[in-house]
């Protein structure tokens, strides 16, 4: 018998779209001949399942569950594709955790620490890993300019604290842009990071673990058209990215096995990203631990598994079948 397998997008964050995009992804890259496969949206005043039939169905949160011509459909795995709240940052894997609904991504804890990028990263220094200074101010803080830019210098990279990555994001050359790029990241959530900027080559590097075998996928290596990568980079194609990294082998490897401690230290489950910076020294410093990375067609987890020889299909399988 097949399982019914719910493929999450939407969520709650200004990253509502490109969730549906990479729902949309993994809907397209799953195998139908093991899965019936059910898309549904979370928006903050519903959430929807779409049929097969190209009806929709109102969900029944309080068991996941929605009705197909008469008939109850009950999920048997959740593939959440949310990126932002309430996708990735604990809140929906403690809803699935409280159903007994296994699901695709970290678990409650690793979700809510790596969504924090600033408690993350303290975590990670704890263990040595190497990240770069930073700075975390709550709404209402007080912005002491001066003491910021003496402590980080400039430029530095200012971003929402406590949501996604694509938004809200400012790279700040000058002191009096900083309080405009301090308001322009709490449009996106309540707490901002402000970090040092280091020059180098970013890189970002994808890993699953199942059945206690670790797949580390190539690195890709991000060249921003713009003055960093942001959304429209990230998103929009005003970037070039190379699968894999132009870095040696040693130095690729070196990385491929950071990611896969880092996986360990934070408890992670399916599918993450991590985004290093490589500067001239060639120790890479870490950016940020992504849980919940994005799987539109263009995003970096599917070509690094292209890259890496393998099938989306099976990929998706592997983790469904292993969770």
């Amino acid at each position: 018998m097949k399982k019914n397998i719910a493929i999450i997008g939407g969520g709650y964050s200004s990253e509502y779209e490109v969730s549906l995009r990479s729902a949309e992804t993994v809907f397209a890259s799953m195998d139908r001949e093991k899965y019936n496969l059910y898309r549904v949206i979370l928006e903050k005043n519903a959430w929807t399942a779409l049929l097969p039939d190209g009806k929709t169905a109102p969900v029944d949160k309080s068991n996941f569950s929605f009705q197909q011509d008469g008939a109850v459909i009950t999920i048997d795995f959740a593939y959440i594709t949310v990126h932002g709240a309430p996708g990735e940052d604990g809140r929906l894997q403690g809803y699935f955790d409280l159903l007994h609904i296994p699901y695709s991504s970290c678990g409650v804890l690793a979700s809510a620490l790596t969504f924090n990028k600033y408690v993350c990263n303290r975590f990670l220094r704890s263990q040595g890993i190497l990240v770069s200074d930073s700075i975390r101010l709550r709404r209402g803080d007080a912005v002491e300019t001066d003491g910021i830019i003496a402590r980080l210098g400039l430029p530095v990279f200012v971003k929402p604290n406590d949501s996604g990555s694509s938004f809200g994001v400012s790279k700040v050359k000058e002191a009096g842009r900083m309080q405009e790029a301090i308001e322009t990241a709490l449009g996106e959530g309540n707490e901002v990071i402000i970090e040092r900027f280091i020059p180098g080559v970013e890189v970002t590097c994808g890993c699953y673990k199942v059945r206690g075998q670790v797949v580390v996928f190539p690195l890709t290596e991000v060249l921003p058209a713009n003055d960093f990568f942001d959304y429209s980079a990230k998103y929009k194609g005003e970037s070039q990215e190379i699968t894999p990294a132009r870095l040696s082998a040693e130095l690729s490897d070196r990385i491929r096995q950071e990611t896969a401690t880092i996986y360990d230290l934070v408890g992670a489950k399916g599918i993450i990203r991590v985004d290093y910076i490589v500067p001239a020294d060639e120790k890479p410093v870490l950016l940020e631990v992504n849980t919940t990375p994005g799987m539109t067609a263009t995003s970096f987890i599917p070509q690094q598994i292209l890259a890496a020889g393998l099938e989306i299909k099976d990929v998706m399988t592997d983790i469904i079948e292993n969770r």
